[in-house]
């Protein structure tokens, strides 16, 4: 169950991490470009230092969240595998192959003298 919620928790988490680095501008534009006043509540430095802000905290919570969720992962009973009884299912007998044809002698007859 928990990890099912830290998984929702990443899913959102890329999803925030993705349209905050879409919105950053490599150059210094993206959303700080868009307020040209420097008196605004959020003037062009005060947007660019929150994105940034908000880039590294989402980093840093999605390196976590994915740890959480790697030590919480429901792993089932191990169980030694030397101690593990092999269990033999119950099959009807193997047919006997036919018998083998009578065994050959061990040694050659000797070859006849060449008559001529």
């Amino acid at each position: 169950m928990l990890y099912n919620i830290i998984v929702i928790l990443i899913i959102i988490i890329c999803v925030l991490l993705a349209l905050v680095v879409l919105v950053q501008n490599s150059k210094g534009g993206g959303l700080a470009a868009n307020f040209s006043a420097p008196t605004q509540v959020l003037g062009a430095r005060q947007s660019a230092d929150f994105i940034e802000k908000a880039t590294w905290w989402l980093a840093g919570l999605l390196v976590a969240l994915s740890l959480i969720a790697t030590i919480s992962i429901h792993r089932g009973q191990a169980s030694d595998p030397l101690k593990s009884e092999v269990k033999v299912a119950d099959y009807s007998p193997v047919q006997q192959a036919p018998a083998a044809p009578a065994a050959m002698p061990a040694t050659a007859p000797a070859p006849e003298a060449d008559q001529q």
